[in-house]
C-alpha cells in the first residue's frame, strides 16, 4: 500500500552515520520516488520507528549494537520488504541463495543497489505476498556467529570499517599489524595501499574482535594486545618474563606479557 503522498516509504538502520548518509544519497538517485521516513542507529530504534511509520521497506545493517539487524528483522517479520546490508563474505551470503530476500554488501556500490531497487519495484507493483523470513534469519544468525551456512566452517573477519575524519575506510584484516586496547576503544595499526603505517580507533572491544580473527595469523600476546604474527620482525626478551614485539618496516612496538611468552619460545 502506498502512502497518501503517492510514494513508497522506507526506514534505514545502521550504526554508522556516514553509511546511512551514503545509502540515502544513492537511493535518491536510484529511486527518487522512495521516501526515507526515518533513520535508526540500532535494531531497537529500527523496530520502534517501523511501528511508528509502518514503511513498506526496511534497510537493516546486520551488525548493530544492542539489538542487531537479524533480531530486529525477527520482530518486523513479514510486515515489510527487508533489505539486509552486510559486510559478510561470500560464504555467509549463501543464506541469500534462494533470492527471496535482498541484500547489499558493504561498501555498497550503486550498480548493485540499482539492481535491488529494480527487484523491489517489481515486487511492490505486483503486491505479492512477502516471503517467509524465519529460515533466512536462522542462517544469517549462524553466519554472524562465524559459521558458514553451507559448510559449517568458521568464517573469519575480513574487513574492518574505520572513520578517518569524514572518510569511511574499509581495512583488510590481513593488512593489520596489531590491535591495542585503549580505554573504551581499540587502536588498529595497519599498512595502507602505499605501504605506510596508519592508525585508527574502532569501538568494538578486543574481547569481541578476538573470536572473529583467524587464529592462524592473529594471536593475543597481552591482555590489551593482539598481533598479526606474519607482521613480526623480531621479539626481544625483557625482564620479569616479558618481551617486546617489533614489526617489519616500522618502529611500533607491542608488549608481550609473561602469560603469552610461551608463543615465542622457539623464536
Amino acid at each position: 500500500m502506498e502512502t497518501v503522498l503517492g510514494k513508497w516509504t522506507a526506514v534505514i538502520a545502521d550504526d554508522e552515520p556516514l553509511l546511512r548518509e551514503e545509502l540515502t544519497l544513492m537511493l535518491q538517485q536510484a529511486w527518487p520516488e522512495l521516501s526515507i521516513v526515518a533513520y535508526a542507529k540500532n535494531g531497537r530504534e529500527a523496530v520502534k520507528l517501523f511501528e511508528q511509520y509502518q514503511p513498506q521497506l526496511c534497510f537493516l545493517d546486520v551488525h548493530m549494537p544492542g539489538l542487531n539487524g537479524i533480531e530486529a528483522a525477527r520482530i518486523i517479520g513479514n510486515r515489510a520488504h527487508l533489505v539486509f546490508v552486510t559486510a559478510f563474505d561470500h560464504y555467509a551470503l549463501d543464506a541469500f541463495a534462494q533470492g527471496a530476500h535482498d541484500y547489499l554488501v558493504k561498501p555498497v556500490v550503486f550498480t548493485r543497489l540499482a539492481e535491488t531497487v529494480t527487484r523491489l519495484k517489481e515486487r511492490l507493483s505486483r503486491s505479492q505476498d512477502l516471503p517467509r523470513i524465519d529460515d533466512l534469519l536462522d542462517l544469517l544468525a549462524k553466519a554472524k556467529d562465524g559459521k558458514s551456512p553451507s559448510k559449517g566452517a568458521p568464517q573469519f573477519l575480513r574487513w574492518i570499517r574505520v572513520n578517518i575524519g569524514q572518510t569511511l575506510r574499509m581495512i583488510a584484516v590481513e593488512d593489520i599489524d596489531f590491535f591495542l586496547a585503549d580505554d573504551k576503544y581499540v587502536v588498529i595499526t595497519w599498512r595502507d595501499e602505499h605501504g605506510k603505517v596508519a592508525e585508527a580507533l574502532i569501538r568494538t572491544p578486543l574481547r569481541e574482535l578476538l573470536p572473529q580473527l583467524n587464529p592462524t595469523f592473529f594471536s593475543q600476546v597481552h591482555r590489551s594486545t593482539v598481533v598479526n604474527m606474519s607482521a613480526i620482525s623480531h621479539v626481544i626478551r625483557g625482564d620479569n618474563e616479558t618481551a617486546s614485539i617489533h614489526f617489519k618496516g616500522h618502529d611500533k612496538v607491542a608488549p608481550v606479557s609473561r602469560n603469552y611468552l610461551h608463543l615465542f619460545r622457539q623464536m
